[in-house]
């Protein structure tokens, strides 16, 4: 068995550039079914009603939305709320919008956008930038680089706060992740990458040393969430 000391390396299968299009939207929608079944998007409502507040409008990024459940999910809060949602996500991977605009209604006025995150942030933001940048199982595919300079940019460009939604490295979880996904029928990528991106992810305590790397320190929140989630958070 794969020891879980600290986190693994290799890299996931949908991450392929050359991953056929009809398999990587299977994927896309086999992985919105595993957030529904593990409660994914309670702590990011969570933390945006928190964000948010009274305000009557926010905007938002959420970068590597895949198939879109967590921006949908967002939407429907803010709708039920009478809130103002100016909702954006952004994904380098171009099947993403695809999927996601397939299956968002058109009520839901969410915009599906392909490339580079930083790049959006400096060209292409909406003017003042957004309120707040979210993201869902995306900071387990980033290298250390990466990652670190995806903390700095959340830091630096959204104005209320960042939420960073992703895997708790856990015995548990990576054990009974395969067997549940056998037992929903969800497509072999999902099974395997599942492990994988539980393996790849962090525990508790990895996370200060990267939020002090960035420049963040104590200032953010780590939190454990029920089902081997594990989330990290910064309010302005």
């Amino acid at each position: 068995m794969r020891k879980l000391d600290h986190p693994a390396q290799e890299e996931e299968q949908m991450d392929a550039a050359d991953l056929d299009p009809a398999i990587y939207a299977r994927v896309l929608t086999d992985l919105a079914q595993v957030n529904r079944w593990t409660f994914a998007a309670r702590p990011t409502l969570d933390f945006v009603a928190r964000a948010v507040g009274d305000a009557p409008c926010f905007s938002l990024l959420d970068v590597g939305f895949g198939d879109g459940d967590l921006l949908r999910a967002i939407a429907r809060w803010a709708e039920k709320r009478r809130i103002r949602a100016a909702l954006t996500g952004i994904d380098l991977n171009p099947g993403s919008a695809r999927v996601a605009s397939g299956a968002t209604p058109d009520r839901l006025d969410i915009a599906y956008l392909t490339g580079d995150y930083r790049a959006h942030l400096e060209t292409a933001a909406p003017r003042g930038g957004y309120d707040l940048i979210v993201s869902s199982l995306v900071a387990h595919h980033m290298s250390h680089a990466e990652l670190i300079d995806f903390l700095r940019t959340m830091e630096a460009k959204a104005r209320r706060g960042w939420h960073i939604n992703d895997l708790h490295r856990h015995i548990f979880s990576y054990l009974g992740f395969p067997l549940l996904a056998r037992i929903m029928g969800w497509h072999r990528i999902v099974r395997e990458d599942g492990q994988l991106s539980i393996a790849r992810a962090f525990r508790p305590g990895e996370w200060p040393p990267l939020l002090a790397e960035a420049g963040i320190g104590p200032a953010a929140a780590i939190k454990r969430v029920f089902p081997f989630r594990l989330c990290v958070e910064r309010l302005h």
